[in-house]
């Protein structure tokens, strides 16, 4: 079994770090994250490192989130949320 670690990506945003580690384990992908933006103050770069088993599946998601292919539609409305009745 290989235990290495590779960067999948890279951000000088913590929440960005954040947002991709989430994503990445949505997709059942181990992430972690690290970097300069560790600690209750974070400031500077931070990286997502997956298992280097994982590397293909994980660059896959991280293409796919900055093409676009995650994001939501303009009109999308959050499950449970009443729909807009205003009518002209």
């Amino acid at each position: 079994m290989d235990d290495r670690l590779v960067r999948v990506f890279a951000s000088p945003d913590t929440v960005a770090g954040e947002m991709m580690r989430g994503r990445l384990e949505a997709e059942g992908i181990d992430a972690m994250l690290k970097g300069d933006g560790e600690g209750p103050y974070r400031a500077g770069p931070v990286y997502v490192w997956v298992p280097a088993e994982d590397e293909d599946a994980a660059r896959a998601v991280v293409d796919a989130v900055n093409s676009g292919a995650f994001a939501l539609e303009d009109d999308f409305e959050e499950p449970g949320e009443p729909a807009d009745e205003t009518t002209t």
